[in-house]
This record gives C-alpha cells, sequence and structure tokens, in this order.
C-alpha cells in the first residue's frame, strides 16, 4: 500500500468538485513534472537522511495543505466515534514503530474501494471497503503498519521529488494528485486530461519492490511489538492473492498498485513465523466498527434494518452485540427512535463503558425528543472519559440543541484548540457563536471549516462578510484581514497555475 493508490473519486458536491478541478488545472501546468521522466532507477536515493527535501516543520505544513485537498476531492468520513477508533488504532501502532513520538493522522475514506494510501505529514487514509475486507483487528492493523512503515522510512519521498521545486501550495497541490490518480474519473479521464505521459508518470512513482519489502518487513515487528498477530499481513496477502485471480482484469485498486505474489507471502510469512503464535481477540471497537461501516452500505435504511433483524434471527453473526448495535443504527436512521433507543439502552446497561452503546442511545433519545435525558446521561459519562473527543463534542452538539449555546461554545473552544483541524468543531462553533450573537467570530469560524474541507472561495467569502460586520475591534479586524490575504493568496496562486 502506499502513495500512488489511485481511486476512482466521489465527488458528493459541486464545491469540492470546483476545488479539485484547480488542483487537476495546477498539475497539468507544473513544468517540475517532467521530472518523473527519469525512470524508477534513476532517481535520487532521497530517503537517507542527507536526502531530505523538507524540513520537519515544511513537511508538517505540507501534510496539512495536502489534507485539505484531500477533503475537497474525498468523502473523508468525520463521524466523531470511526474518527476515534482508527486514529486510536493507528496512534497505537506508531508508538512501536520508528515514528515514536511523532504525529500522524487516521483518516477513512467512505468508498468501496480496497484501498490505503499514506501522505506527507503523516497523513495516512483508509477506505471503508478496505475495513470490511479485513477478517480481523490484526489484518486491519497490518494495513495501518504497512502505511506507517511508508512514512517512517521516507518511502513516500520518491513521490516529493518534483514537488520539491514547488512552492509549498503547489507541491501539496501536486502530490494530492498523484494520489487521487490523478483525475476524478478512472484511467478514461486520466487519458483525457493528462494525456498517455501522465499514465507513464504514474507508473514510474510506484514504490519500489525495495521499498514494499521493507514496508512488509517492519511493518510485521511493529505488529509484534503492538501485541497484535504478526501473521495477519501474510494472511491478508493470502486472500488477496486468491482475489487476484478471481477478479480478472477488473482489479481493485490495491491489487493494480501492489501485485500479491507467492514470493511477497512467502517473505512475509517467513519474517512472521519468526516471531511465536500470538491469537489475539479482536477488539470489542473493531467489531463495532465492522458493524457500523456495514450498516452504511445499504441505499435505504429499512434495507439495513432488515439485514440485521435477519442475522440476528438465524444466528449470522460473529458478535451478537456489534449486529445488534448494527440493527440500532440502522433503527435510528430509519427515523425509528423508539426502538433504537430501547436496542441500544440494553446494549449500553450490558456494556456501561462502551462510549459506542452511550453516544448512539444519547442521540436516539435527542431526536426522540427527550433531551435532558440525553444530556444528563453524556455529562455524567464526560466526567469519566474527560478526554473523549467524540463524548465531548457530541454533548456540544446536544447543549446547542438544547439552547445551551453558551455551554456549548465554551466546550468547542477547547475542542478546537485540541485538535486545530477537526471541520466538525469549527462548523460547530460558528453555530453557538451565531447563537450567542457574535456574527463577526461565526463567519471567521465557518470560514475555518471551509479552509480546512478545501474550499477557498467560501472561505474567503465568509472572511469578507465578517470584515463588513460593524463595530469590529482592531485585532478582531486585523487577524481577519491576515486570514484574508493567506488565504486569497493561495486561491491566486492555484488560478494563476491553472491559467498557464
Amino acid at each position: 500500500m502506499g502513495a500512488t493508490h489511485a481511486t476512482q473519486l466521489m465527488i458528493t458536491s459541486s464545491l469540492p468538485h470546483r476545488c479539485l478541478t484547480l488542483v487537476l488545472g495546477l498539475c497539468l501546468s507544473l513544468s517540475p513534472l517532467q521530472a518523473w521522466s527519469i525512470s524508477g532507477d534513476e532517481l535520487p536515493d532521497i530517503g537517507a537522511a542527507s536526502g531530505n527535501m523538507f524540513t520537519p516543520a515544511q513537511e508538517k505544513q505540507l501534510g496539512k495543505t495536502f489534507m485539505r485537498y484531500i477533503r475537497a476531492s474525498q468523502p473523508v468520513i468525520t463521524n466523531p466515534l470511526l474518527d476515534d477508533y482508527i486514529n486510536k488504532l493507528g496512534t497505537a501502532l506508531v508508538e512501536h514503530s520508528q515514528g515514536q513520538g511523532s504525529k500522524f493522522t487516521f483518516f477513512l475514506v467512505d468508498s468501496p474501494q480496497v484501498n490505503a494510501y499514506a501522505g506527507p505529514g503523516g497523513y495516512i487514509g483508509i477506505y471503508t471497503g478496505l475495513v470490511l475486507t479485513t477478517e480481523s483487528e490484526s489484518e486491519l492493523a497490518a494495513v495501518l503498519a504497512h502505511e506507517i512503515t511508508h512514512v517512517t522510512q521516507k518511502h513516500l519521498q520518491r513521490a516529493w521529488y518534483a514537488a520539491s521545486n514547488m512552492s509549498l501550495i503547489q507541491g501539496a497541490a501536486l502530490i494530492a494528485a498523484i494520489i487521487l490518480g490523478a483525475a476524478a474519473g478512472g484511467d478514461a479521464a486520466v487519458a483525457a486530461t493528462m494525456g498517455a505521459q501522465a499514465a507513464i508518470q504514474q507508473q514510474q512513482i510506484n514504490f519500489t519492490r525495495h521499498n514494499e519489502q521493507e514496508a512488509d518487513r517492519l511493518g510485521i515487528d511493529i505488529l509484534h511489538e503492538a501485541d497484535y498477530d504478526p501473521r495477519a499481513m501474510p494472511s491478508f496477502f493470502t486472500r488477496m492473492g486468491r482475489a487476484n485471480r478471481s477478479y480478472g482484469r477488473e482489479l481493485p485498486e490495491f491489487l493494480r498498485t501492489h501485485p500479491v505474489t507467492n514470493s511477497r507471502i512467502a517473505d512475509s510469512l517467513g519474517r512472521a513465523e519468526k516471531f511465536p503464535y500470538r491469537q489475539r481477540p479482536d477488539s470489542h471497537r473493531y467489531l463495532l466498527l465492522r458493524a457500523a461501516l456495514k450498516e452504511q452500505t445499504f441505499d435505504q435504511p429499512d434495507q439495513a434494518v432488515a439485514y440485521f433483524q435477519a442475522i440476528l434471527k438465524e444466528g449470522r453473526y460473529r458478535n451478537q452485540a456489534a449486529a445488534r448495535y448494527g440493527l440500532g443504527l440502522a433503527l435510528f436512521h430509519n427515523n425509528q427512535y423508539e426502538e433504537a433507543s430501547a436496542e441500544l439502552r440494553k446494549l449500553m446497561q450490558e456494556h456501561p463503558d462502551t462510549l459506542e452503546f452511550t453516544i448512539t442511545a444519547s442521540q436516539a433519545d435527542m431526536d426522540a425528543g427527550r433531551k435532558q435525558l440525553a444530556i444528563e446521561r453524556l455529562e455524567q459519562s464526560s466526567h469519566k472519559f474527560p478526554l473523549s473527543y467524540p463524548l465531548q463534542v457530541t454533548l456540544a452538539e446536544f447543549y446547542l440543541q438544547a439552547g445551551r449555546a453558551q455551554d456549548a461554545y465554551k466546550k468547542l473552544k477547547q475542542l478546537a484548540s485540541l485538535q486545530p483541524e477537526n471541520t466538525r468543531t469549527f462548523k460547530l462553533l460558528a453555530k453557538a457563536a451565531a447563537a450567542l450573537g457574535n456574527q463577526a467570530e461565526s463567519h471567521e469560524h465557518m470560514a475555518t471549516h471551509y479552509y480546512l474541507m478545501g474550499a477557498l472561495e467560501p472561505a474567503l467569502l465568509q472572511l469578507k462578510i465578517a470584515l463588513r460586520i460593524p463595530g469590529l475591534d482592531f485585532y478582531q479586524t486585523a487577524r481577519l484581514e491576515s486570514q484574508l490575504k493567506k488565504i486569497q493568496s493561495e486561491a491566486d496562486e492555484l488560478k494563476k497555475e491553472r491559467k498557464k
């Protein structure tokens, strides 16, 4: 798995589509792309310390900019519970890698594609289709460990070779376009927009066989150190190899970019067998994640209700509590709040420390009109789990719905300082500030939300509206003007390059 995992983009609105168009236009016009006409063997060895092209601070900023373009063009999941799980799993693995102490960000992409990729700054994306393909938490951990190693071993810098000669904004846009396959419509769109040269360049930045072997080897070490099953990696490869033979020409992106050969399976199995056998049961949260993602795969919530009711009746489930959770979610999304609340409250009583049950049961109660009950339950839980972002942000949302804007605002300001790149927090902060009558601040937070989403023009509009509001003091005006100048400069640079 790595930086060249192309995917069929799912454009969810015209706004992200326009932003992606700017990115692609930029990539079409940048002359440093010619650097990729060099063969893979001729690329410099920039994995060594002497070959690093970015300082840690530059790499961090490059990663943040890259992530904005990813959000603009892919359906990145913002569900706090799902996001919290994947980040805690990834962070636990990082602490047993050569990146220990470094900041990594893991995120889920809502797509049936079997795929994953790593970007600059330790931003690692995992597709929901891949999660549902895994048969154990150790297999999912193996995917993440592999991607973590690509970051820690500087494999990604092969793809940054041309980007080193560009501005930060240009380089981030280019890398995002590379990772996403450089077009929004698959191979046909690549041919139509960038020509045959793009396809050649795409192949030339693929990770080398040595990179993949090293990522496998060190990834297995991470699994062992983190107390996961090292054999999960060859196990996953073996199933992918069988899928390779059955898919024919229409392979998932995972198999197109990373052919699973017998030698690769043998190498990884040989490495894994050096460690004693360890059977690690799947965590409760992994099983709940799979149930939640499965529930999302149905076109209509009533279909999900029927599915979970059927598997519970017939006993066709790996874990009963997870299947019941899937049913509770399906009932909730089907507006059957009373039934959902009853099922989820039972689960909550059986597993009082499982936040998935507590939060979802409270959401069902909230929508059923039992606002005070839902708020009191989360307030009690927040004393027990004060550092849980899903719990705290859901409580802030409940405060807003209950007309307690000041309580919501105070909590959201704390969350924004702890997670300054969380788009959900700033969108809620905008609502809270507006409810308190702070219109300029509301537009400022909304501008931050749009900026983090890669939507530059809406962000600029929000800042311009904020600056027209009477009564601003000197510091507010200076801050808003500084933000406006920064985002306008970035937007102008993208437009300028697009016109070349």
